[in-house]
C-alpha cells in the first residue's frame, strides 16, 4: 500500500476522532505546530524514517518534544503509529491531516502569480471572486515572478487562469507558428 494511502486512512482516523470529540479546530491548530518542528528539524525526520532506531526511542523523543504542547489525544495517536512500526508516516500523516482539515471545512488553497507584489486590497478582491466562483472560503498565496512581465495567473488546484502579459505573448507567438509566419 502506497504511503499516501496509509498516511490518508491515519488523517481519516484523527479527524474521526476530533470530530467525535468535537476538538477538530484545536486538533488542526496543534497539528500545524508539529508540522512546523518537524518540517524544521532534519534530523528528527532521520529517527522518525530510520528503522534501525528503536521504537521505545523514537516514543521518547516524541514525548520530550511534544509532551504538554499538544493535545494529549494527538501524542497517543502518534505513539499508536510507532508502535505500529509506521514512524516515518507521522509527518506525512500531519500534512494529509491538515488537506483533509480544509476538504470537510470546504477551504480551498489558491495562488496568484504575479508581476510584482498585490497590495492587500487587490488580494483581498481576488480572494472574494474566487470565493464567489467556487462557493468555497479560499486561502490566497501570492508569489512573484517577474518573468510574467505584467498581469497574473491564478492557480486553484487543477485549474488555471493565465492572465499575464507573458502568457498573452505565448499564445500570439504559437499562433503565429500555426500559421507558418
Amino acid at each position: 500500500m502506497s504511503v499516501f494511502k496509509v498516511a490518508s486512512r491515519y488523517a481519516k482516523s484523527l479527524i474521526d476522532l476530533s470530530v467525535e470529540q468535537e476538538s477538530l479546530d484545536a486538533v488542526k491548530a496543534d497539528i500545524e505546530g508539529v508540522i512546523a518542528i518537524i518540517k524544521s528539524n532534519t534530523e528528527l525526520q532521520a529517527v522518525l524514517n530510520n528503522p534501525i532506531i528503536k521504537t521505545d526511542k523514537k516514543l521518547a523523543i516524541l514525548k520530550a518534544l511534544f509532551q504538554g504542547k499538544i493535545r494529549p489525544e494527538i501524542l497517543e495517536f502518534f505513539n499508536i503509529m510507532v508502535r505500529k512500526g509506521r514512524a516515518e508516516l507521522v509527518y506525512a500523516t500531519a500534512l494529509e491531516f491538515v488537506r483533509e482539515y480544509n476538504e470537510v471545512k470546504g477551504i480551498v488553497h489558491a495562488e496568484v502569480i504575479s508581476a510584482s507584489p498585490l497590495s492587500e486590497a487587490n488580494l483581498q478582491a481576488l480572494k472574494e471572486q474566487i470565493a464567489a466562483q467556487i462557493n468555497a472560503e479560499v486561502i490566497l498565496a501570492n508569489k512573484v515572478d517577474k518573468s510574467l512581465i505584467g498581469g497574473f495567473v491564478v492557480k486553484v488546484g487543477d485549474k488555471q487562469i493565465d492572465a499575464s502579459i507573458q502568457g498573452k505573448l505565448n499564445k500570439l507567438e504559437r499562433h503565429f507558428e500555426n500559421q507558418g509566419v
